[in-house]
């Protein structure tokens, strides 16, 4: 099985481009299913098909879902739910209020990410196109299973041998409601499925990001804050895809301007991303709406190449710390060894090395150290962070 996961800043085309790829997906033969984990679900608009909770075949070979998180949370983690609403409604929240609050942000987002186990153990399609939510809210999405995985295997079984052991006191004080047995093994279970589904998208030979970008410094920016931190986590982007691109045949003098800007931030995207490959998507002249249209992207996109394949294969910038040092690893297989250039300017770092340049946003954990010794070797770039010695100090 296969499984590609497309985000992007909001407004960028994203959804349009995860639909055309299901559908080249489908017509090469694969049984595809594209869902949305976007609260502001639009695949239907895309397809100008009404999707709803459950897969609805869209066209041969292809399914598409748009979920209702109600019907959604008729499963265990209904148990979740009620204690958070019962709890708030102690404190006094009103009951309609407190009803909607218990669906905590990015509840919506993570049950349809679950989705993707669920059809892996069903076996029914062979490639999952993902229309994810914006990049903000799916890295969120995306770093859940490792926040809960700390929490669980050190917190959560002291916190349910403490509920356990002060229940009977604690009702002799107060009604303030505790978590039920059915609550922490609606959470366990939680826990189990994130554990498993951290594990696929993580699998490099299953699984893989790609980033929809346009070419626009704002867009590009948090494209690739998103991107450090997709690499943090051990998820692979593969591809970068460059949407509505003004094509060469626009000859009118009005265009020129952006038609240059674009030609400047597109040559921006190819240093931030590099190695990696940046394929194009020019701005079509309809609305991309509807099969025929979709069609045409995925032809201008894909041309005769199978989207399901892995376009690119390794991780191409890492972090690791060694002793009190982190250390940053770039991939730069056709840099030889030269002289190698540092700017860092914040939780920006500027890298120029023989005639390569390379832009980078810094995780927090390196924005307030400083860029040191840089190494070249094996077609590996790893750069040395360091807090910087205060003055006076040996």
């Amino acid at each position: 099985m296969r499984v590609i996961l497309y985000t992007g800043k909001g407004g960028v085309g994203k959804t349009s481009v995860a639909a055309a790829t299901a559908l080249r997906s489908a017509d090469l033969g694969y049984k595809t299913i594209v869902l949305s984990t976007d609260a502001a679900h639009s695949l239907s608009d895309s397809f100008n098909f009404p999707l709803g909770n459950e897969p609805r075949l869209i066209t041969s070979n292809l399914w598409g879902q748009e979920t209702d998180l109600a019907q959604t949370l008729e499963d265990n983690r209904r148990a979740i739910h009620d204690y958070l609403a019962s709890l708030l409604a102690w404190r006094g929240v009103d009951d309609m209020v407190a009803e909607e609050i218990a669906f905590s942000p990015g509840m919506e987002e993570l049950a349809n990410l679950l989705y993707i186990l669920h059809y892996q153990d069903e076996g029914k399609y062979e490639v999952i196109i993902v229309d994810c939510a914006p990049t903000a809210e799916t890295l969120r999405l995306l770093s859940v299973p490792e926040m809960l995985s700390w929490w669980m295997t050190r917190l959560f079984p002291l916190g349910r041998k403490l509920i356990t052991g002060v229940r009977p006191l604690v009702r002799t004080v107060t009604s303030m409601p505790l978590p039920s047995a059915e609550v922490f093994k609606s959470v366990e279970d939680l826990y189990s499925r994130l554990y498993r589904i951290h594990g696929l998208l993580t699998d490099d030979e299953k699984a893989s990001v790609r980033l929809v970008v346009n070419p626009e410094k704002m867009v590009i920016k948090e494209a690739q804050r998103s991107f450090t931190y997709f690499n943090l986590y051990g998820y692979l982007t593969d591809l970068i895809i460059c949407n509505r691109l003004l094509p060469d045949r626009v000859k009118d003098n009005y265009f020129q301007a952006w038609k240059d800007n674009q030609r400047k931030y597109h040559q921006v995207i190819e240093e931030a991303f590099a190695p990696l490959p940046v394929w194009d998507i020019p701005l079509f002249e309809q609305e991309i709406v509807g099969i025929p249209m979709l069609r045409t992207m995925a032809k201008a996109l894909y041309k005769k190449k199978d989207p399901t394949a892995v376009f690119s294969q390794r991780q191409v910038q890492s972090i690791q710390k060694e002793n009190r040092h982190y250390v940053l690893t770039l991939a730069l297989p056709f840099s030889s060894k030269g002289e190698v250039s540092l700017i860092q300017n914040g939780n920006e770092l500027t890298i120029q090395v023989s005639g390569f340049r390379r832009n980078v946003i810094l995780p927090r954990a390196l924005a307030g150290l400083t860029a040191g010794e840089a190494r070249l070797e094996a077609g590996e770039l790893k750069i040395k962070f360091q807090r910087e010695k205060a003055k006076g100090s040996e």
